[in-house]
């Protein structure tokens, strides 16, 4: 399960990057700056666009690395530009797409623990269901709303991306 997980994500941060080129295609059809919506908020006290893309990103990176034992890679968070977010999202998928379900094996009952926990920790079952996940749907869902706000033209299929359907 957790492997499936982590490729779900994986797939997500693909139709973040597709979202990202409709963002760019609206801006040039509306005539603006596409880079304006890097520091768009849907409340106050919400982390602007740019930061909830570099978040989505790094909580699937941080997932990865903490279920493998794995360093995950290093990023600058100075990104200032749509095209500049695009990289981000490529690299962090390329770099997911450097593992394969051996690299999980383990993963369940391995000890998780972040610098804001205080010392405390958690199975890797239990943070991959009770903190990882929601909190990248969280960030995937807040860039998807902030574009739907601002007039992209994006829905559900954009959300969902292909599905495995096949006949029976």
């Amino acid at each position: 399960m957790i492997y499936q997980s982590i490729r779900q994500m994986k797939k997500m941060l693909g139709q973040l990057d597709t979202w990202l080129d409709k963002t760019s295609e609206y801006a040039k059809k509306k005539s603006f700056d596409a880079n304006t919506l890097l520091a768009f908020r849907l409340a106050p006290d919400q982390f602007p666009f740019v930061r909830q893309v570099q978040t989505a990103c790094d909580t699937a990176k941080f997932a990865v690395a903490r279920l493998t034992g794995k360093e995950a890679p290093k990023q600058a968070d100075d990104e200032q530009t749509i095209e500049a977010l695009h990289a981000r999202v490529r690299s962090v998928v390329a770099w997911l797409d450097g593992f394969t379900a051996k690299d999980f094996a383990g993963a369940e009952t391995r000890t998780v623990t972040t610098p804001r926990w205080e010392g405390k920790v958690m199975t890797g079952e239990d943070y991959l269901l009770e903190h990882a996940m929601p909190n990248f749907f969280f960030h995937t869902t807040d860039v998807f709303a902030m574009l739907r706000h601002n007039g992209v033209d994006i829905g559900k299929k954009d959300y969902l991306g292909t599905l495995s359907l096949r006949s029976p």
